[in-house]
This record gives structure tokens, sequence and C-alpha cells, in this order.
């Protein structure tokens, strides 16, 4: 069981590396998005999708393992940190299926102003890698809230 356990936590350590890194890839290229031309901007705006895909999908295999550690764990459900990151592993689901598709769409559109999508997309990763970073802070610091 012990083998079991560290394995999974390998996994989900990687996979908690492998759904924040790429976001921090994309603050330079989304300053390149404000004076790219458009055969430019489609290659920065399909790597910005490869990134967000990317995040969804290592975002489930870090919900599984994590479901897994604390089964397997001397956790419980009811621990204040994992309470803490459940929330706001919530918060952040919703905010990456709100926050890049639909802007990366507004690209493709007409009359759209290309500084607000890119001013706004660079908020946006700057919001979920906080997200992020704090789930990250519960899982490394284990705080006791109550």
């Amino acid at each position: 069981m012990d083998l079991l356990y560290r394995i999974l936590v390998y996994i989900h350590v990687s996979s908690v590396i492998l759904s924040i890194g790429p976001f921090f890839i994309l603050l330079p290229l989304v300053k390149k998005l404000h004076s790219a031309r458009e055969q430019e901007t489609n290659a920065y705006l399909s790597t910005f999708q490869s990134v967000v895909r990317l995040a969804k999908h290592t975002g489930h295999v870090l919900v599984i393992t994590g479901i897994l550690l604390v089964m397997c764990g001397p956790w419980t459900w009811t621990t204040p940190w994992i309470i803490m990151t459940l929330i706001f592993l919530f918060c952040s689901l919703f905010f990456l299926a709100r926050a890049f598709s639909p802007t990366l769409r507004k690209y493709k559109e007409e009359g759209q102003n290309k500084n607000e999508l890119a001013t706004k997309l660079k908020q946006s990763i700057w919001i979920y890698i906080i997200l992020l970073m704090t789930m990250l802070w519960f899982m490394v610091g284990k705080p006791t809230f109550w």
C-alpha cells in the first residue's frame, strides 16, 4: 500500500506541474498578441487553446489522484486544507470554463478589439495561476483553519 500511495503522490504532483506550468508560458505569448499579424495570431491562439486543453486533461488526473490519495491516505474529507482545496478547485473549474474559450472565440469575430482581448486573456491567466497556486499552497502547507 505504501508503494501505491507514493506512486499516486508522484502522479498527483506531476499533474500539478502540467496544470500550472504551461500558463506561465502563455504570458509572453499574450504580449505578442498585441502586435501580431493574422497568421501569427492564429498560431498563438492555437498554442493557447492547446495549453487550456492540456490543463483540462491534467486536471482530470489531478482530481482522480487526489480522490485516491484521500481514500488511501491519513486525511479525511473534513480536513480543513482539503475542504479549502475543494472550494478553490470548484472555483478554478468554473473560471477555466468561462475565462478562456469565449475570449479565444471572439478573436475570430470581425470588429473585435484585439488589444482588449489580449489584456483580458492576460488577466485571466493571472487569476487562474493565483487560484492554482493557492490550491498548491493548501496541499503543500496543509494549514489548519479550524
